[in-house]
């Protein structure tokens, strides 16, 4: 009986370490990427014909959130990163249980803090061993594409806390749904568009729209900098 536990042990532990292996491996870049693209351009499209359900929007996040506890092996960031997914995990069942607790400023507010671990972890991971190969180039991009879904989740926060944030021919419902708006306007501001349908409307969201803009700039000169020099010891 006791082989038989040791060794279901074992094998729960080999795929556990597996799981953790594959994560910090350069290959990891590629899934995330499909996940952000499906997150950024496809997800919003889903949700404003009302294709998908609002539990499969959070199931999304979450499993994004989940994927940041495999990124490091420092035991720190680990705790961190479990902690905030755990209470990102607890908040949603809260909303969709019978019961009437609902937090969603909660919700966003713990999700920005575990975008930004998120951010950082990836930002390790892309510049680590001093290596430049194509996933290096994606891990880039993943960077850039979690950047934008960190701006939504900041306009959200603003709307919640002001009720007001981004102008336009829009209305916003304080809901899973307006995520599309969300997501369009940071990546409007990222890449520094401009189209002008959209636009911030209070001081808070206009000098987050400035730094999105900002960031959007420098980034890319940035990276590439870094990943030449990197390429060239």
């Amino acid at each position: 009986m006791n082989y038989f536990v040791n060794k279901r042990g074992r094998q729960v532990k080999h795929a556990f370490n597996s799981f953790t292996d594959y994560w910090l491996t350069d290959a990891s870049f590629v899934v995330l990427l499909l996940i952000l693209l499906f997150t950024v351009f496809v997800l919003p499209i889903l949700i404003e014909y009302g294709h998908v359900h609002a539990l499969f929007v959070n199931t999304v996040f979450l499993f994004l959130f989940f994927t940041g506890i495999w990124s490091s092996r420092y035991r720190l960031l680990v705790v961190l990163t479990t902690v905030l997914f755990l209470t990102q995990l607890g908040l949603r069942i809260l909303r969709f249980s019978n019961y009437d607790f609902q937090f969603y400023l909660a919700e966003r507010i713990v999700g920005v803090m575990n975008m930004m671990v998120f951010i950082f972890l990836n930002i390790r991971l892309l510049f680590r061993n001093h290596e430049v190969n194509i996933y290096r180039i994606i891990g880039a991009v993943n960077v850039y594409l979690l950047v934008a879904i960190l701006g939504s989740f900041l306009f959200e926060i603003i709307y919640l806390t002001t009720g007001s944030g981004i102008g336009g021919d829009v209305v916003l419902e304080g809901i899973d749904k307006d995520f599309s708006l969300y997501i369009y306007f940071s990546l409007v501001s990222l890449t520094t568009v401009g189209f002008g349908d959209l636009y911030p409307i209070q001081i808070i969201s206009k000098m987050l729209s400035v730094f999105l803009s900002t960031i959007g700039i420098l980034y890319p000169a940035v990276v590439i900098a870094r990943l030449v020099s990197t390429s060239k010891d």
